[in-house]
């Protein structure tokens, strides 16, 4: 599948830098990001299938969402790449290393681990797949129908980023595939023994974040015998908008050390 994306800054010596976003988001939430290195390098900002202007289809397991993102880039002449990935985009992109290492140049993960999770996020789905699409909704009652399940206004607002009020109203995102393929989204199945991607990796957690717990890191190694690991202060889970700052900071020092 050939995906959908934002791009900027021109072809060069360096490998260009590809961003991943994770569940429910869009590469256009990487937009400063993609501006801000665009003036240094070339960007890619990939939607995810079933996310943003993406085809929507079934299958949310990691290897075939690697494939798709191998894919896209080879067809943009992107490889090999410096690759970010945040959250369900940070499995996508240690399954593309861990597939095709000679793909990926350098290996950034923000705030997630090789391991499998509780599939949490599958309330919010299901309140969104809940809500009733009538004409005229508005997005003060959209964003009152999702309270009683998503209490955080920041949290409802990046849902409701999906939804497109029409007329008549309509989720961008392929809300059904996303629901179906909750278990693959919180999986991480089993790779073929001697799996491992030996380049530069760096994981990066939010300080507030729970995600890469220390039990998490030989798990990591065994798979990125290279990684390293920061912590973003004054960051959640999603450390790249919490602290755009640091999570800036940590980037361009992880690719300046190519």
């Amino acid at each position: 599948m050939i995906l959908a994306g934002i791009e900027a800054g021109e072809a060069g010596a360096r490998p260009p830098l590809v961003l991943l976003h994770g569940l429910f988001g869009a590469a256009r939430n990487f937009g400063a990001i993609v501006r801000a290195m665009g003036a240094q390098r070339r960007v890619v900002a990939l939607d995810l299938r079933n996310h943003g202007d993406s085809p929507h289809a079934a299958g949310m397991d990691y290897d075939t969402m690697a494939d798709d993102v191998l894919e896209s880039l080879a067809a943009r002449g992107a490889l090999p790449c410096a690759l970010v990935g945040h959250s369900m985009g940070g499995k996508v992109a240690m399954r593309a290393a861990l597939r095709r290492p000679e793909a990926v140049a350098r290996l950034l993960v923000s705030d997630i681990a090789p391991v499998a999770y509780a599939p949490a996020s599958i309330a919010y789905a299901r309140a969104m797949a809940a809500l009733p699409l009538k004409p005229g909704l508005t997005r003060a009652a959209a964003d009152a129908a999702l309270a009683a399940t998503v209490a955080e206004a920041p949290l409802r607002a990046f849902l409701l980023q999906n939804l497109a009020f029409g007329p008549p109203p309509r989720w961008r995102i392929g809300l059904d595939h996303i629901l179906a393929g909750f278990g693959d989204i919180g999986d991480w199945p089993a790779l073929p023994p001697g799996a491992s991607y030996a380049g530069p990796a760096l994981f990066v957690a939010g300080a507030r974040s729970d995600y890469i717990l220390p039990e998490y890191r030989p798990a990591i190694r065994a798979l990125f015998p290279a990684s390293r690991f920061v912590t973003v202060k004054d960051a959640g889970h999603w450390v790249h908008a919490d602290n755009p700052a640091g999570f800036m900071a940590v980037l361009q020092a992880f690719l300046a050390a190519a």
